[in-house]
């Protein structure tokens, strides 16, 4: 009888801890999923941002000079929004200023 009950106490230890590894593993699983999926949707959102309009291509000679600031207020604007990256905003304002 002894040896019964020993062999039935091993394998309740030996399920009990199957099953907590086995749920730590899942969790951990799970966790490193939705990592990724957070990780997914904000590049999806970044790759989905409409296109900036681009600048017109030649301003009109009248008050040339406050247009182009104007200009450069407007892409100014756009790129503190996020629509504009640092290089887009830099290759409008060299059209504008050259």
């Amino acid at each position: 009888m002894p040896g019964l009950l020993r062999g039935m106490a091993r394998t309740a230890v030996v399920a009990g801890t199957a099953t907590a590894v086995s749920n730590r593993v899942s969790r951990r699983q799970a966790g490193r999923w939705a990592e990724q999926d957070v990780q997914a949707q904000s590049q999806h959102y970044q790759y989905e941002q409409p296109a900036p309009a681009p600048a017109p291509a030649a301003a009109p000679p009248a008050d040339d000079m406050s247009s182009k600031i104007d200009q450069l207020k407007q892409l100014g604007d756009l790129k503190d929004q996020g629509v504009l990256t640092e290089a887009e905003f830099a290759e409008q304002k060299r059209r504008i200023l050259g």
